[in-house]
């Protein structure tokens, strides 16, 4: 069962910047795709940001000073109530904390490694200097995917939002990233292939998410309806299939992208490409290396500590790399383009 006719836990009123106001009747049906259907089509463009009930699809007015999903939100269309975790909005209830996409025991571990470790400090370095070169103006940004909140929590650092919301579809990721976030920043339980929000957002990223989900382009589409029109989106992916290894088995990655794969998907669904480039090229010679060894690695050998191996290393080597990659991000934040990297970063606008 998808939906309950009321919410366990009903004592969240939200971050204090919001106030749930909501007109509770003024629904508009947009005729909405099923799974199996299309997500090409935005909303009409005079509906304004709402948000959709996850089980019958109509459309509700987002007021700017209540939450995305305010906790006591009920649809007056089918009379649903969403259900509640750790008082945190499930849309899709049924896919929390499955093996989909990515393993949740993992979260607690990541959480961990990805505040300090040179791959992800980079990747947060980079991602904070494409916002405010591309995005200056931007006032309310989703993150897709957001995990335990490492990239969200450096972003919301970087100005003062008008509202900022992170996704994710395991609540134990969510859990975590209550935890470290800021009360102003939203989080709610979604389907990324499902979005339940339209036209509320002037940029959105996905960051090493696309490759956890097997239909990418309807989580691609998901993402152009979130906009605004002229609303930007920042993705980072693996790249180069050759580099398949143990460490991408572990992370249950549906694909590592090939040279113009993402760039293709991303106008399919209506973006302008502005900048895209592959990055941590530096560390391209010593990724060969290690998944060429993580392949020779003797068959008994548990592969969730092969894959964790990369994340294993001692300070003065991550000190060391650490710099090594903050030159190569400034040289990306002047305009460098690389050919090859471990990674990609793509850059777009919706039209």
């Amino acid at each position: 069962m998808l939906y309950r006719s009321t919410v366990r836990e009903v004592d969240q009123d939200g971050p204090a910047l919001y106030r749930p106001a909501y007109p509770a009747n003024e629904g508009i049906v947009l005729n909405l795709p099923t799974r199996k259907q299309t997500m090409h089509s935005p909303p009409p463009t005079d509906v304004g940001a709402v948000r959709l009930c996850p089980l019958c699809n109509v459309a509700w007015a987002i007021d700017p000073n209540e939450a995305v999903f305010p906790s006591n939100w009920r649809c007056s269309s089918c009379d649903v109530e969403l259900e509640s975790k750790d008082r945190i909005i499930l849309t899709a209830p049924d896919l929390a904390d499955m093996i989909s996409g990515f393993d949740p025991a993992d979260f607690a571990f990541l959480a961990q490694a990805e505040r300090d470790h040179f791959w992800f400090a980079a990747r947060r370095r980079l991602i904070c200097g494409l916002v405010d070169r591309f995005f200056p103006e931007a006032a309310r940004f989703l993150e897709i995917g957001c995990g335990s909140g490492n990239v969200i929590e450096a972003v919301a650092q970087l100005r003062a939002w008008d509202r900022i919301v992170g996704t994710e579809i395991h609540t134990s990721g969510l859990a975590l990233a209550r935890e470290r976030l800021p009360s102003f920043v939203e989080l709610i339980q979604v389907d990324a292939r499902r979005m339940p929000l339209r036209s509320l957002f002037d940029l959105a990223g996905a960051f090493d998410v696309l490759e956890h989900i097997d239909a990418d382009e309807e989580a691609i589409e998901g993402i152009y309806g979130a906009l605004q029109p002229g609303g930007g989106f920042i993705a980072t992916v693996p790249q180069h299939p050759w580099l398949w290894s143990v460490s991408d088995d572990i992370a249950h990655h549906e694909r590592r992208y090939v040279s113009g794969q993402l760039e293709s998907k991303l106008e399919r669904a209506g973006f302008t490409i502005l900048f895209s480039t592959s990055y941590t090229v530096s560390l391209l010679p010593l990724m060969a290396l290690n998944r060429m060894m993580a392949r020779r690695a003797k068959p008994l050998q548990d592969p969730r500590e092969l894959a964790r191996r990369e994340f294993h290393v001692s300070p003065l080597v991550n000190s060391v790399l650490t710099s090594v990659l903050n030159k190569e991000v400034a040289m990306t934040l002047r305009g460098m383009r690389w050919p090859v990297g471990g990674s990609r970063v793509v850059v777009a606008r919706k039209l």
